[in-house]
């Protein structure tokens, strides 16, 4: 029986944020990007960018498997009518935007910090929901979304405009990344082992925060 697509897209939603935000947070993948890029505006922008990538291209998986019937997934309705994934996007953005009205994440506090980044992370997920139904803007047909000529190709320039956007924001990132591993190539380490599932899962392991010695008053 076909199910519902709105938990799932939802959860999808929900685990883009949750993933990203516990890499920026706690991991030293995250670490390394909060030394490498400035924040304000170029570290969200790179955050924005990575975020809109992987909903976008999650959003067209998701959407290509439903519209060639793989799996139960249908199309997200409530009380049976159909919820383009467009509106889910607009009140995303429309609720990140009443996060900056707030002055959410403008203070250098650890607490504004954080929901700078969750806003950072919100605009780009919003901003993919709504760009992948681009069609609907002027012409709310549901036909509109798949007789569109070019469909592929927009996508592909989509999806190459927001790489492009995570290697542009993220180039002092990318760069420490390249001098870390020619470090420990030079210091022995083999082609091999430095390219092992166990050596690059070093980076997503969570972030030793070393405390200083108290001072002691002479």
């Amino acid at each position: 029986m076909p199910e519902n697509g709105a938990p799932f897209l939802l959860a999808f939603v929900g685990l883009v944020v949750i993933v990203l935000l516990v890499l920026l947070q706690l991991t030293r993948l995250g670490y390394l990007i909060r030394a490498t890029i400035p924040d304000r505006p170029r570290q969200r922008m790179f955050i924005a960018s990575v975020a809109f990538l992987i909903t976008f291209a999650g959003v067209r998986i998701l959407v290509h498997r439903i519209v060639n019937h793989e799996g139960r997934l249908q199309w997200v309705t409530v009380h049976g009518v159909h919820i383009h994934h467009l509106v889910w996007g607009i009140l995303i953005l429309l609720l990140v935007g009443y996060g900056w009205l707030l002055d959410l994440g403008w203070s250098n506090s650890p607490e504004s910090t954080f929901f700078g980044r969750l806003m950072a992370v919100g605009y780009g997920v919003g901003a993919a929901l709504t760009l992948d139904e681009f069609a609907l803007w002027l012409s709310f047909e549901p036909d509109a979304y798949w007789t569109h000529e070019g469909r592929l190709s927009i996508d592909a320039v989509i999806i190459f405009g927001s790489i492009l956007a995570v290697g542009a924001w993220g180039a002092p990132f990318f760069g420490a990344l390249q001098k870390m591993w020619r470090r420990r190539k030079a210091r022995g380490i083999g082609v091999g082992r430095l390219s092992s599932p166990a050596r690059r899962g070093r980076l997503l392991r969570r972030r030793k925060v070393r405390r200083s010695p108290p001072h002691i008053a002479q």
